[in-house]
């Protein structure tokens, strides 16, 4: 059964995505089933994969709102062990459709379900917000990773997510967890990123990633090209980045490389 790991900060560019895409790319890399699902209406893990949005015909919001089989939907990327599960536009207007289903917070609980036993991690790429996707998407998960940019505004917010992963622990999902904390963007050179490590780590401890992600040329690149930074330059700071924290999380979870 795979492990369900959400992506949440309802800060906007901390890089949810870029982790989405890349974390799931490098389990892919070393062997391991991984279905991204795009909580985003704005789909950039989905383009970012190199799918035109404009021809995509099933996305995560037909099987929120029309009950679509969640296989009907997914696609396969170019990387063997790598699938997504797209997002549309439409999927703004979806917490409104939401409001008057039963069960509202556990839609997504329910759509992963029938997929849960095809993959060994299940990353949910959520949207800049606490709306009622990000909430289905922590009332599915397992565990949260909560990505924290090295820079002056950073624990800014912090709390305010927090305070919702306890409100979900207590009155929706007690087995929700805090999968770590990572620091991305982060430039050896610069002070601020520094004492952003420190001020992190001094707050949250053993719970933030030792893995660093640096500020690097290739992993902004990729994207555009539609391709993880492991497939567009594998030897470039970031995908190495990306496979240590990969290594670094399956080793959390007691589970051996593949390959």
């Amino acid at each position: 059964m795979a492990k369900i790991i959400a992506l949440a900060n309802q800060k906007g560019g901390v890089g949810k995505t870029t982790t989405a895409i890349n974390l799931a790319a490098s389990l892919a890399v070393l062997e391991y089933n991984v279905l991204i699902v795009d909580a985003d209406p704005q789909a950039n893990a989905t383009s970012g994969l190199g799918f035109d949005l404009r021809e995509v015909e099933n996305s995560i919001y037909e099987c929120i709102i029309d009950g679509t089989d969640p296989r009907e939907a997914t696609l396969q990327t170019e990387i063997e062990h790598l699938h997504v599960l797209p997002s549309h536009i439409d999927l703004v207007g979806a917490e409104i459709e939401m409001l008057n289903l039963p069960e509202r917070e556990k839609v997504l609980s329910k759509v992963l379900e029938q997929v849960r036993d095809q993959y060994d991690f299940i990353l949910i790429d959520c949207s800049p917000s606490l709306g009622l996707i990000t909430v289905n998407a922590l009332t599915a998960a397992d565990s949260v990773i909560i990505p924290v940019q090295c820079e002056y505004f950073a624990l800014e917010g912090l709390g305010k997510l927090l305070n919702t992963v306890k409100i979900i622990q207590s009155r929706l999902n007690p087995e929700l967890e805090i999968e770590g904390f990572l620091l991305t963007m982060y430039d050896s050179r610069l002070n601020l990123s520094n004492q952003v490590v420190e001020e992190v780590q001094r707050h949250f401890q053993d719970m933030v990633f030792e893995t660093l992600v640096s500020r690097n040329i290739k992993l902004s690149e990729a994207p555009s090209y539609g391709k993880a930074v492991v497939m567009y330059d594998a030897t470039s700071k970031g995908a190495v980045n990306y496979l240590n924290l990969a290594r670094e999380l399956l080793k959390k979870n007691n589970l051996s490389e593949k390959k």
